[in-house]
């Protein structure tokens, strides 16, 4: 018995010390495992956060750079083709504001095709989207070989024009015809029939209304590439399908959600220095006076790319001043009193504030057609 009770006294002792936890431990247990829990949640949650930012800037970055190089490639090329450095038959005369007949004017029907709209000859042309809305910028070029040299015509072209030599003339290039009487009666029209190293060229449509003793030079494709903005996206139209520019109008940069342009004008046509950069509105909107146009040396384009991520609270505000040195909130550039920079309005969605925003914008010199003699 004395042996069974020193037994059973060690046991006691063993079991005394093998105890568990109590309710208090567990529970403080629980709270700091709690507070550990919601430490490592709230990183993770801010790392996430950060991440989200960074992607999606960088996406926007991406896009932004993507639709400066895409307008900047076509605006590289603005007026090529055209006869500029003629000055005796100048294509910087075509299209005068006193002309009667509105085909004489700054639109041509220059292929032809009911299916591809009339276009000019300025280089790069905006069109103002209000102030809700996005601009759009049409960039026109051409791409003959020959790089704008005319050539001497001897009649009074119809269908056909006896020319001195056709030489880099093809079947469905565009032709300038410049009239010899005062420069400023111009037309356009598609070849249709210009055998290499002949001396005749032949139209359709067919040209009325110049004399003889013209110049002619085959602008190749004239082609006008429009960018706009459709549903956030940046679109371009103008590709030529089956040899013909399609009015379609092709996304190429997602979340680009507005353009905003300006033309960089001089006081008069016969200086290149930008003095004043103007919305195209008012008289700046339909340029069909020979002198205004003339004004036109430069564009300022500025892309707005959106960051598409929705944040939970706004995080943009709304541009600051239109003439300030530094303003602040979505911005295109620092404007002055003279020349208020164009307001950027994305109030269409209502939660646009919620998104985050990168303006890209440059300035592009219209280098291959320096509108600069005027009407000589």
């Amino acid at each position: 018995m004395l042996k069974f009770k020193h037994h059973m006294s060690f046991d006691n002792k063993f079991l005394t010390k093998q105890r568990g936890f109590s309710l208090v431990e567990l529970m403080i247990g629980l709270v700091i495992g709690l507070i550990a829990t919601l430490v490592i949640v709230n990183v993770f949650t801010a790392f996430e956060q950060q991440k989200r930012a960074t992607t999606g800037s960088s996406d926007a970055q991406t896009n932004g750079a993507i639709a400066l190089f895409n307008l900047q490639r076509d605006a590289q090329a603005a007026g090529y083709g055209l006869p500029v450095y003629d000055t005796e038959f100048t294509p910087f005369r075509c299209g005068t504001e006193n002309d009667s007949v509105v085909a004489n004017r700054t639109t041509f029907n220059h292929d032809n095709d009911a299916a591809t709209p009339e276009i000019g000859l300025s280089p790069i042309v905006i069109v103002d989207g209000g102030l809700n809305g996005s601009d759009q910028v049409a960039i026109r070029s051409g791409n003959s070989a020959r790089g704008g040299v005319s050539m001497q015509f001897f009649n009074a072209p119809t269908d056909t024009a006896d020319v001195d030599t056709n030489l880099g003339c093809a079947v469905n290039d565009v032709a300038l015809i410049v009239s010899s009487a005062n420069n400023s009666t111009c037309r356009m029209a598609r070849v249709t029939v210009a055998v290499a190293g002949g001396n005749t060229i032949t139209f359709n449509p067919a040209v009325a209304g110049i004399p003889s003793g013209g110049k002619i030079a085959c602008l190749g494709r004239w082609n006008e590439f429009r960018y706009t903005v459709v549903n956030n996206e940046l679109t371009r139209s103008g590709a030529l399908v089956a040899g013909v520019p399609s009015a379609t109008a092709l996304p190429i940069v997602s979340d680009i959600v507005g353009i905003q342009a300006q033309y960089g004008i001089s006081n008069i046509p016969g200086n290149n220095l930008v003095t004043q950069w103007v919305n195209a509105t008012g008289a700046w909107a339909n340029i069909n006076n020979v002198d205004a146009r003339n004004q036109i040396k430069a564009v300022r384009v500025a892309f707005i790319a959106r960051n598409g991520l929705l944040e939970a609270a706004n995080v943009t505000a709304t541009c600051s001043s239109l003439t300030a040195a530094n303003p602040t909130g979505l911005c295109a550039w620092a404007g002055s009193a003279a020349s208020p920079a164009p307001a950027i309005n994305l109030t269409a969605d209502a939660n646009w504030r919620r998104y985050r925003y990168r303006v890209y914008e440059t300035i592009i010199p219209i280098k291959n057609i320096i509108w600069s003699w005027g009407a000589l």
